[in-house]
């Protein structure tokens, strides 16, 4: 197992992608901590996984509160011995047009997918650079690549985030720490659940491979980035998107 003996932070992780990710990393060996406000819905999937649930822990997280970011990498890092793995997955939408779009929705969605990725992040490198070694991993979006008509909100936080991971991936290279977005298309969620079956069927006419990827196929990736195969890969943006954009 390649990540066998890490300690790894999974925001998001009560369902979707973030869910398929800390199992993931705890099949890998990992010792994952999946963050989430739904802390109870977290500890029903783990109790769903009794071959990895020692590796899995529940932790409640506000991930607008900034002190309780800084508080849960620094108790994390001071009860585990190591902090290794960061994945800041946890996202919202706020859709609406331009011209409609109240302050608060933007605000909000920046706040969650962009200003919390941020707080983590600085915190999870002052360990990370002390041990000289590290994985930082921000999961992004094609509409931070793309934009999207609706999600003007959305496509710039997504977009900022992955402008700060290049930045992050310049700063703390030198000191053995990578750090690289992953930007998923259309994937299988209670998301794209929702959409009407007729724009599933026209957005699936648009990519090449005619399918919604899974979490788990971005869970793979996660890891990949995530072991030591990927040691030499930094500030890159992935996307995973079954070639929607090229």
């Amino acid at each position: 197992m390649s990540l066998n003996e890490q300690v790894a932070i999974v925001t998001g992780g009560s369902r979707g992608i973030g869910q398929a990710i800390c199992i993931e990393l705890a099949r890998q060996g990992a010792t994952v901590l999946a963050a989430a406000r739904g802390v109870a819905r977290t500890r029903e999937w783990i109790a769903a996984e009794p071959e990895l649930a020692s590796r899995l822990i529940a932790v409640e997280l506000d991930v607008t509160d900034k002190a309780a970011c800084a508080r849960l990498i620094d108790e994390a890092a001071e009860k585990h011995g190591r902090l290794d793995i960061l994945v800041n997955n946890a996202g919202i939408t706020r859709d609406g047009l331009l011209m409609s779009m109240e302050d608060d929705q933007f605000d909000q969605v920046i706040q969650t997918n962009l200003t919390a990725a941020f707080w983590l992040c600085r915190a999870a490198v002052r360990h990370m650079i002390r041990a000289r070694r590290g994985r930082i991993i921000n999961i992004a979006s094609i509409s931070g690549v793309m934009g999207n008509a609706g999600q003007a909100n959305y496509a710039a936080a997504k977009a900022g985030l992955i402008g700060l991971t290049k930045s992050i991936a310049k700063e703390v290279g030198k000191r053995g720490v990578t750090c690289n977005a992953v930007a998923p298309g259309f994937i299988e969620t209670e998301m794209t659940d929702i959409l009407p079956d007729q724009l599933k069927q026209n957005v699936k006419q648009l990519i090449p491979l005619q399918r919604f990827g899974t979490p788990a196929e971005i869970a793979g990736l996660v890891a990949f980035l995530s072991g030591p195969a990927a040691s030499y890969i930094t500030g890159q943006c992935i996307v995973a998107d079954g070639g929607l954009h090229m």
